[in-house]
């Protein structure tokens, strides 16, 4: 199985997180395919820290990707990655599946409303999805916490389709807080299994 994995809105390809994942999902025989959208891979060369642009922009920059990796291998292909980057692949996956395309959806933090804005939801494209959906979300991520999820309001229940995967008392990079029985490095480790189990069951 292989991965298109694309990376947050403030952080490249090749930060920490992306890292750590990257090498615990090949040690469960899922090779990550990384990029940087074209707002990222700017500021390498001109060092200038743009904000990312609005998600809606970078579909099509994702979609190129998809066909990129498509011809490559003919291997089965899940699309997503880590906060905006799930998100974006999000916004194509319905297409991309229908067309065959992918084989699945894994977010990874996803970015259900901005901090401290419970009431900006950015669910309304997923709410009719047939994707297979992973979210591998942190208890107490400021972009959704457990607690926002399992209590919806009126209106934006999320289709069977989408699973979640939650992370022990984990924040958007799924670290917890100390005494709280978990670790970072452990909590890297759920994330990759349950992905792994996910990919397994496809």
């Amino acid at each position: 199985m292989r991965f298109l994995f694309a990376h947050g809105a403030g952080a490249p390809m090749d930060s920490p997180f992306m890292e750590r994942m990257v090498e615990l999902l090949a040690e469960r025989e899922i090779h990550s395919i990384r990029f940087e959208f074209p707002y990222m891979a700017a500021r390498r060369t001109t060092g200038s820290k743009r904000p990312a642009p609005k998600a809606e922009t970078l579909m099509d920059g994702f979609r190129s990707e998809i066909a990129k990796a498509l011809a490559i291998s003919t291997e089965p292909l899940l699309i997503g990655g880590k906060s905006m980057g799930g998100r974006v692949a999000s916004m194509i996956a319905e297409d991309a599946r229908r067309a065959g395309q992918i084989a699945g959806l894994v977010c990874l933090g996803y970015p259900f409303h901005p901090p401290n804005q419970p009431q900006t939801w950015r669910t309304s494209h997923l709410a009719t999805s047939t994707c297979p959906t992973l979210i591998v979300q942190g208890e107490r991520d400021p972009f959704g916490t457990r607690a926002e999820l399992e209590t919806l309001p009126v209106g934006l229940t999320l289709p069977a389709s989408i699973a979640f995967a939650w992370i022990g008392d984990g924040d958007h990079d799924f670290g917890p807080r100390g005494g709280q029985g978990y670790t970072r490095k452990g909590n890297l480790i759920a994330a990759a299994d349950a992905v792994a189990a996910f990919a397994q069951g496809l």
